[in-house]
C-alpha cells in the first residue's frame, strides 16, 4: 500500500509537469497530438483580426439583406428602379441662410427661407402639406421602401383622423407645421398670423406631443410679419420647395427645370378626387425622376 501511494504521487507529479510544459509552449494536448497551434486567447493580436473580419462579414450581410428588401418593395409596389440610398447624414448639419431674393426687412435674426439645403451630396427631401388624403396604402408603401419625407399639417383637414398622422409619426415621420386653416398670411393681421401659426404649434403639440421647428407658410407666401411670428411659438427655419411633384409629372421653380444636391421637392395629401391618380402613383413618378437623375431621397430634419 505505501507503495501503491508513492507511485500515485509520482505520476501526479509527472502530469502536472506536462500540463504546465504544454501551457508553456502554447500547445494542447489535442494541437500537440495534431502538431497545430491553439487558438489564439481572446484580446491576442490573432483574436482582434479575427473578430473584425467577422464583424465586417455580418455587416455585409446585413447589407446585402437589405438590398434585397428593397429590391423586393420596388418590384412589389412598381416602381421603375430601386430607389438609391442616401448617404449618412453630417455630424454637423450645414449653416442655411435665406435664399436670395426671399428676405423680408430686417430678417437677419429671423428663421431662415430656403428652397435648398446646402450640399453637394446628391440628395433631395421630400415633403407633404396638408393632410387632406389619409392614404393608408401610402403609410404601408413608404415604409416598406424605406423612402423618408416630412410633413407639414394643417389642422383643418388632419383634425377628423389624428390617429392616421399619429401612426405616421410612429413610423419615423417628423410632423411640421403649415398653420391652422391654410389661409393667405400675407393678407391678414399680425394678430390673426399668430392664431393661425402659433395655434398650430399648440395643436400639434397637444395632438403628437412635440411642438414643430418647421414651417411652411400656405402657397410659399409670407411677410415679416409671418416670421417674426413664427420665430416668437418655436419655429427655427422656413423650407419652402424647388420643384413639385405629381401623379403624372413634376413643377420646377428654377430655370434648367432640373433636380440639384440639395433640392426640396413639395407634394400633398391627395387622391383620385384632385389628382388623376394616387398618392402611391404620386410616389412612383416622383421616384423615378429622382432615381433617373442619381438622386436619393434623404430626411431634412437631419440637415436642418
Amino acid at each position: 500500500m505505501k507503495r501503491y501511494r508513492t507511485a500515485c504521487a509520482v505520476l501526479a507529479a509527472l502530469l502536472i509537469a506536462a500540463a504546465a510544459s504544454g501551457c508553456a509552449d502554447g500547445t494542447d494536448e489535442g494541437a500537440a497530438g495534431r502538431g497545430k497551434a491553439a487558438p489564439p486567447a481572446a484580446g491576442q493580436p490573432g483574436a482582434a483580426g479575427e473578430a473584425d473580419a467577422a464583424a465586417a462579414e455580418a455587416r455585409a450581410a446585413k447589407l446585402k439583406r437589405q438590398q434585397a428588401a428593397r429590391v423586393a418593395a420596388a418590384k412589389k409596389w412598381g416602381l421603375a428602379k430601386v430607389p438609391l440610398t442616401a448617404p449618412a447624414p453630417p455630424a454637423v448639419k450645414p449653416r442655411i441662410t435665406t435664399r436670395e431674393g426671399f428676405e423680408v426687412e430686417g430678417g437677419e435674426s429671423l428663421p431662415p427661407v430656403f428652397t435648398t439645403v446646402p450640399t453637394e451630396e446628391r440628395i433631395v427631401f421630400l415633403t407633404m402639406d396638408d393632410g387632406a388624403e389619409k392614404d393608408p396604402e401610402l403609410l404601408r408603401m413608404m415604409t416598406e421602401l424605406k423612402i423618408p419625407y416630412s410633413a407639414f399639417l394643417s389642422d383643418y383637414v388632419v383634425s377628423d383622423d389624428y390617429g392616421y398622422f399619429k401612426d405616421m409619426q410612429a413610423r419615423g415621420v417628423t410632423l411640421s407645421n403649415h398653420t391652422l386653416n391654410h389661409r393667405y398670411l400675407p393678407g391678414l393681421s399680425e394678430a390673426e398670423q399668430r392664431q393661425e401659426i402659433c395655434g398650430e404649434q399648440d395643436r400639434i403639440e397637444k395632438h403628437f406631443g412635440k411642438r414643430p421647428t418647421l414651417f411652411r407658410p400656405p402657397y410659399g407666401n409670407y411677410n415679416g410679419d409671418t416670421l417674426r411670428v413664427a420665430a416668437s411659438c418655436g419655429i427655427k427655419a422656413v423650407p419652402l420647395w424647388a420643384a413639385e411633384a405629381f401623379p403624372d409629372r413634376m413643377e420646377w421653380r428654377e430655370w434648367d427645370r432640373d433636380l440639384h444636391p440639395g433640392d426640396i421637392v413639395l407634394t400633398h395629401f391627395r387622391g383620385r378626387e384632385d389628382w388623376d391618380g394616387s398618392m402611391a402613383d404620386m410616389i412612383r413618378n416622383v421616384m423615378k425622376t429622382i432615381t433617373d437623375k442619381g438622386y436619393a431621397v434623404a430626411r431634412l430634419e437631419d440637415y436642418v
